[in-house]
C-alpha cells in the first residue's frame, strides 16, 4: 500500500514537472511567434510608410510642426481653396506660352499628346475677364467693349485687340508697376501670342516631360541661381543620379546651416516648389493610354522613388520638409495681405454681379482661416542685419528669383510650361507681398494705392499657386493611405 503510494506520488510530481515544461515551452513557443509575427508587421509598416517616418516634428527655420499643418490644410484650407480656384475669376490665366528660351534654344518635345495646353472655349471667358482686365477690379473699369477670343491652335483662346482705354489703363499701371520690386519676369498682356487658359481644362499632371531638356531647366535653376558655398561640389540639383560611397543625402544638408537664413530660405523655397510639382506628377500619374480614354491616377512607386529615403539616399524626407516650408511662407503672405482684398473698393470683377460677390465672400473667408492659423513664419527675421548688407541681400535675392521666372520660358513642354510660369508668379507674388508690409498698411481704402498693387494675373497666380501647395498636402495624406493598404 505505501508502495503504491510513493509510485503514485512519484507518478503525480513526474506529471507537474513535465506538464509545467510543456506549457512553458507551449507558451514561449506562441509568445515568439505572435512577437515574430507583430515584428514583421512592423517591418512591413516601417518598410512602406519610409517615405513619411521622419515627417514629423517642427520645421527648420520654423515653430511650427507637421503635424499641425496636415491638419489645418487637409480639414479647413484645401476645402475653401478648392472651391475659390473654381471660380471664374480664378480659373482663367493669361500666359504667354510662346516666349522663347532667352538662355539656349529650345529642341525639346513632348512625349505625349497630354502635354499640350487645350483651347478655352470662346463662350466660358466672362465678359469681365476678356475685355482688358488690366489690374483693374470694378465694374466701371472693365466697362468696355466686348471682345471675342480667338481661336489659336494649341494654346487656347487668345485675345489679341485692345481698345484705347485698355492702353492707357495698362500704360498708367505699368507705371506703378516698374516702380516696384517684382520677383518675377512678367507676362506682357498686351502682346498677341499672351492666350487665357482654362486651368481646370488644363490640370498640372504627369505629361512625359523628361530628359536632357528637363534636366537642363532644374539644373540651371538649382546650379547658377540657389546660392551655393564654392566648397560644396556635389550638385543641387535632384535630378543628378545619388552617387555611392560616403555621398549621404542627409548629411549632405549640412552644407546649408553654414549660410544665412535667407540664403537657406531660398533654397528650401526651390527645392519645395519642386517637390510639389514632383507630387502632383506622381498623383495625376498616366496609368493607361489605350485606345479609350486616358486613366490617370496615384503611381506609388514612382512616389516612392522620388520620395523614399532609400532611393534617394536619405534626400526623400527634406525634399517633403521643404514643401512644408514653401507652404507657410505663401501662407503667411496670405494673411498679411488681407487687408488689400478687404477694402470695399476690390471686387473681383467677371461682369457676373453674383459671381463676383459669392466670390469675394468665399475669398475674404479663406483669408480670415489664414490669419487664424498660429504658428506663422515670422519673415521679420530675414533681411534684418544692417541696412546696406541687408539691402543688397535682398536685391540678389530678388534677383535670383526673378532669373528663375525667365529659366520658365525654357521648358519645353507647353503644360509643364504653364504651371511653372503660373507657380513660379504665385510664389514671386507671395514674397513682394511679404516685403510690402509698410505699403500694404497704408492701402487707402476707396482707390488704388501707388506703393502697392496687384495685377489680376498676379492675383489668380498667387491663389492657384498656393493651392497647388495645398493639394500637394492633401495628396501625401491620400499616399500615406495608399501605402498602409499595400501593406
Amino acid at each position: 500500500m505505501i508502495k503504491i503510494t510513493i509510485t503514485s506520488a512519484g507518478l503525480l510530481i513526474f506529471l507537474w514537472v513535465f506538464g509545467d515544461f510543456v506549457l512553458g515551452w507551449f507558451h514561449n513557443s506562441v509568445k515568439t511567434d505572435t512577437y515574430n509575427q507583430y515584428s514583421s508587421r512592423e517591418d512591413d509598416d516601417s518598410q512602406d510608410q519610409s517615405c513619411f517616418c521622419h515627417l514629423t516634428g517642427v520645421l527648420d527655420d520654423c515653430f511650427c510642426d507637421i503635424e499641425s499643418i496636415d491638419v489645418f490644410n487637409n480639414l479647413k484650407i484645401y476645402p475653401r481653396i478648392k472651391q475659390l480656384t473654381e471660380r471664374d475669376y480664378f480659373r482663367y490665366y493669361r500666359v504667354n506660352l510662346r516666349r522663347p528660351c532667352p538662355f539656349w534654344p529650345d529642341d525639346s518635345h513632348c512625349s505625349i499628346k497630354d502635354c499640350q495646353v487645350q483651347p478655352c472655349p470662346e463662350s466660358k471667358i466672362p465678359v469681365g475677364i476678356k475685355s482688358g482686365n488690366y489690374n483693374r477690379y470694378s465694374q466701371q473699369a472693365n466697362d468696355i467693349t466686348d471682345i471675342d477670343c480667338e481661336q489659336a491652335q494649341d494654346l487656347g483662346a487668345i485675345n489679341s485687340t485692345l481698345s484705347n482705354y485698355s492702353k492707357e489703363a495698362f500704360e498708367d499701371w505699368a507705371r506703378h508697376d516698374d516702380a516696384q520690386d517684382h520677383f518675377c519676369e512678367l507676362d506682357d498682356e498686351t502682346s498677341p501670342d499672351a492666350d487665357y487658359v482654362d486651368l481646370l481644362l488644363n490640370t498640372e499632371r504627369y505629361t512625359g516631360y523628361k530628359g536632357p531638356s528637363a534636366w537642363r531647366v532644374w539644373n540651371s535653376i538649382y546650379e547658377e541661381n540657389c546660392f551655393k558655398p564654392r566648397s560644396v561640389y556635389r550638385p543641387l540639383n535632384p535630378l543628378v543620379p545619388p552617387r555611392g560611397g560616403d555621398d549621404d543625402g542627409e548629411g549632405f544638408y549640412n552644407w546649408l546651416e553654414g549660410l544665412c537664413l535667407e540664403k537657406r530660405v531660398f533654397y528650401r523655397l526651390i527645392s519645395g516648389l519642386h517637390s510639389s510639382i514632383n507630387i502632383h506628377l506622381c498623383a495625376e500619374y498616366l496609368l493607361d493610354e489605350g485606345w479609350g480614354k486616358s486613366v490617370w491616377g496615384p503611381n506609388v512607386q514612382e512616389f516612392r522613388q522620388r520620395f523614399d529615403p532609400a532611393e534617394t539616399k536619405g534626400e526623400g524626407t527634406r525634399r517633403l520638409k521643404n514643401l512644408y516650408f514653401l507652404y507657410l511662407i505663401e501662407l503667411r503672405a496670405l494673411s498679411k495681405v488681407a487687408p488689400y482684398f478687404e477694402r470695399a473698393f476690390v471686387n473681383l470683377y467677371t461682369g457676373d454681379h453674383q459671381e463676383d460677390r459669392t466670390t469675394k465672400e468665399l475669398l475674404l473667408h479663406f483669408f480670415n482661416d489664414t490669419k487664424a492659423f498660429p504658428m506663422h513664419f515670422d519673415e521679420k527675421s530675414m533681411f534684418a542685419g544692417q541696412k546696406i548688407e541687408a539691402k543688397t541681400l535682398k536685391e540678389e535675392f530678388r534677383l535670383h528669383f526673378k532669373n528663375i521666372s525667365r529659366i520658365m520660358d525654357c521648358v519645353g513642354c507647353s503644360k509643364c510650361r504653364l504651371w511653372g510660369k503660373l507657380q513660379t508668379q504665385g510664389l514671386g507674388t507671395a514674397l513682394k507681398i511679404l516685403f510690402s508690409e509698410k505699403e500694404i498698411k497704408n492701402l487707402p481704402e476707396h482707390s488704388p494705392s501707388k506703393g502697392f498693387q496687384l495685377t489680376r494675373q498676379e492675383i489668380v497666380a498667387l491663389i492657384n499657386g498656393f493651392g497647388r501647395l495645398s493639394t500637394s498636402i492633401h495628396h501625401l495624406h491620400h499616399f500615406r493611405a495608399l501605402l498602409k493598404e499595400k501593406r
